[in-house]
């Protein structure tokens, strides 16, 4: 399961760390490698379930990069 999914009591708590985004990035890259051979085998439609967690995965990176002031991004660089 996605560490996106987090339960609906403790959105907006949970602390953002370099550990979680690398899990993220991880996942993201399973997700493209999935979607890649599921589309590779001509079974583009059985990979829209991972299109759609990958880019709640994207928006939720985004998200958190909108949200960090410039000085603290150029620090995890």
């Amino acid at each position: 399961m996605s560490v996106v999914f987090v339960p609906e009591r403790l959105r907006g708590k949970a602390e953002v760390n370099q550990e979680t985004l690398q899990r993220l990035l991880e996942e993201n890259d399973q997700l493209i490698r999935c979607i890649v051979e599921y589309q590779s085998k001509g079974r583009a439609t059985d990979c829209v379930q991972y299109q759609h967690v990958l880019h709640r995965n994207l928006i939720y990176l985004a998200t958190i990069a909108d949200a960090t002031p410039p000085s603290a991004q150029k620090t995890t660089e």
